[in-house]
């Protein structure tokens, strides 16, 4: 049982994250932060917030952001001090490693893998219906056979847009972590901007008669809405993955998981207002309810304006995403958790090139063969478990090192962990059957992968405390 929890000592991992990774250290607190952004805002805050108002909270979506993001806030302040305080590749895979032990950090790191997968392959298909309308607005008809995955529509045999993104982005992240981050900069920097023009413009058409009754559906309404928000306002967590290639990762770590979450909250609760104030909430309930809201207003022309949005906004979603999967894996196998095979770096973009591009073929196939429907259902419980993971893990940091230096410090612990944990648990114990049952599976696959491999293979098994170096050239 003691091998099971075994555990990395801090000190040392933060003598090995201040010395040479074999990663280029080039993030800036920016460029963490638009990571961050890129997970977080993505579609939805173009449909959550209209679909939301209509069916769950009425105008009050507006709270129900406030609501989540509170959570959700829980769990970023307890991602901020570990991100400060250990800054090294593999998010809450690590953080469990080094506090709760080696077989947690285990379960939540092969939960990870999958989870994020699964999270580029869903957004990716998600933009075919973008690019479709917004081609077919230029005049540029796209064949049907290329439109959709098989029973994804009419004569769909691949969606070849979600197959070209997703091998486009792997390949701009194993070109270099410079070049792909100034890629997503541009992509949240524009998705920013057109947020921030439409909330601007839809001001001048709100009709304060919209916004009464602000509770139709009762206080109540609010937190059930909030519970169905909380999946917008994560994705911070894909930003902690790449501690080892930030120029300054314990001053600038913390600072971009809450700048990120910071940002992201206000756009949603300001778009939330604006769209149930230009029209009511009962005529939101449609795919594209913004776009619903300027059309009312006679402005059809901002649809296209939002399928632009939406596209960069997908795009930055697959980066972040497909950036913390191939961290987690690549710190993995540095571990000994996996064939170091994987760990090792590009000789000349000195990137984990290996997984980067099992990832990019990978998403790619299930993104282009398969159902939107048939892989959303199965994303979001690896999250929520890690946001448990860390947030116990901080409080029982406090108890068992509390001498240990602290970039950040996670205020009024442990009511902010508790209540990150509770929150998770909640909407864990939410998800569908078919999530659970995806979740069974693929830890019992795990876990035989483990207790046949990875206990004996890893290097605290084998004694073998530090980074082999020259073993990821």
């Amino acid at each position: 049982m003691s091998e099971l929890l075994r555990k990395k000592d801090i000190p040392t991992l933060q003598r090995e994250a201040a010395g040479d990774t074999g990663l280029k250290r080039t993030l800036g607190v920016w460029s963490l932060t638009f990571i961050g952004l890129g997970g977080i805002i993505g579609v939805g805050v173009f449909v959550l917030t209209g679909v939301v108002a209509a069916n769950q909270a009425g105008p009050a979506v507006a709270l129900s952001f406030v609501v989540a993001g509170i959570a959700s806030a829980a769990a970023a302040l307890c991602y901020a001090e570990f991100a400060g305080m250990i800054p090294v590749s593999g998010s809450a895979y690590t953080y469990g490693y080094a506090v709760l032990g080696e077989f947690f950090a285990w379960v939540i790191g092969w939960d990870l893998l999958i989870e994020y997968t699964l999270v580029v392959a869903v957004v990716a298909i998600g933009i075919s219906g973008y690019i479709n309308e917004l081609l077919s607005g230029l005049g540029v008809g796209v064949p049907e056979w290329a439109a959709s995955a098989p029973g994804g529509g009419d004569g769909g045999v691949v969606n070849l847009f979600a197959v070209l993104l997703c091998l486009f982005i792997a390949g701009l992240q194993i070109r270099g972590i410079r070049e792909s981050a100034n890629f997503n900069n541009a992509m949240v920097v524009l998705k920013l901007a057109i947020i921030a023009v439409i909330i601007a413009l839809g001001a001048f058409f709100v009709d304060p008669d919209n916004l009464t009754p602000f509770f139709p559906y009762g206080i109540g309404g609010v937190f059930t809405g909030a519970a169905v928000v909380f999946f917008a306002v994560f994705g911070y967590d894909t930003l902690t993955t790449a501690a080892e290639e930030a120029t300054d990762p314990q001053r600038d770590l913390p600072r971009a998981v809450i700048l990120s979450l910071a940002i992201a909250l206000v756009l949603y609760v300001l778009m939330s207002l604006v769209v149930t104030g230009m029209v009511s909430y009962r005529q939101l309930d449609t795919p594209a309810p913004v776009a619903v809201a300027f059309q009312e207003a006679g402005l059809p022309w901002v649809a296209r304006v939002i399928s632009v949005a939406a596209i960069a906004g997908i795009v930055s979603v697959l980066f972040a995403f497909m950036l913390g999967a191939a961290r987690v894996w690549f710190a993995m196998s540095r571990d000994g958790l996996l064939p170091r095979w994987f760990c090792r770096l590009h000789p000349a973009y000195r990137t984990p090139y290996r997984p980067t591009a099992i990832l990019g073929v990978a998403t790619a196939l299930v993104a282009g063969f398969f159902p939107i429907t048939a892989v959303a259902e199965l994303v979001n419980i690896g999250v929520l478990s890690a946001f448990i993971i860390v947030c116990a893990s901080v409080w029982v940091l406090r108890h068992t090192r509390p001498d240990l230096p602290r970039a950040f410090r996670t205020p009024l612990v442990p009511l902010v962990p508790i209540l990150g944990m509770a929150f998770s648990a909640v909407l864990i114990a939410s998800l569908p059957p078919a999530t659970w049952l995806r979740f069974v599976v693929w830890m019992a696959v795990g876990l035989v992968i483990y207790f046949l491999y990875s206990r004996r293979r890893s290097l605290l098994a084998r004694g073998e405390l530090g980074i082999e170096r020259d073993q990821l050239e």
